[in-house]
């Protein structure tokens, strides 16, 4: 696979994935991602991104009572 940032390679590994939402600050520090051997970029498939998906919206009600109650 291609890098789509800078042609570089990318090659199985992991990295950091982090979510801002409005109140709350959510990261995993090693999920499965294609990173580029040149610039690091790391790209996430679609079926690594669904966990964290699910956890966000998990969190979505209450988080948005903790923030409401300010």
């Amino acid at each position: 696979m291609i890098c789509p940032h800078c042609k570089g390679e990318l090659r199985k590994g992991t990295a950091p994935f982090h979510v801002d939402r409005a109140g709350y600050h959510l990261q995993w520090d090693s999920i499965p991602a294609w990173i580029c051997s040149q610039c690091g970029e790391a790209a996430f498939d679609s079926k690594e991104v669904e966990a964290p998906q699910e956890a966000l919206t998990a969190l979505e009600t209450p988080a948005r009572r903790l923030t409401a109650a300010h």
